[in-house]
């Protein structure tokens, strides 16, 4: 576990890549959930890489920068931008598509994740 907030987006964004979903869920707080573009809400991991499965079968990511900003309740808002790369489940790949996540970092863990990212643009299938 670290107190850098930018190193537990990056360990819990390497293990969702790996499908790490034990060791993803160890960096999260009691209640996290997630929002992807369209508004698609989950709350779990499991449910997320369900949701995935027909859309890609891996994407990963390349880091520009992560910027923090520290919140007056003592949690950290941090803002991870870059670029997504990976392969359709065609066997297509893709790559260069930009996107941001957002994450609220509270006593060491994840509170949760706001996704926006161009796939669907980018790729022509909807949100």
């Amino acid at each position: 576990m670290t107190n850098d907030p930018a190193q537990l987006v990056r360990d819990y964004l390497a293990a969702m890549e790996r499908r790490d979903l034990a060791a993803a869920k160890a960096l999260l707080a009691p209640g996290f959930a997630m929002t992807f573009p369209g508004g698609k809400r989950f709350e779990t991991l499991a449910a997320l890489v369900e949701w995935a499965q027909p859309r890609y079968r891996r994407a990963l990511k390349t880091y520009d920068r992560f910027d923090a900003a520290p919140q007056a309740d003592g949690s950290t808002v941090l803002y991870c931008f870059g670029s997504l790369h990976g392969e359709l489940n065609d066997g297509r790949p893709f790559a260069g598509i930009r996107f941001i996540d957002r994450f609220t970092v509270r006593d060491g863990r994840l509170a949760d994740q706001m996704v926006w990212n161009d796939m669907a643009e980018v790729l022509g299938k909807p949100g």
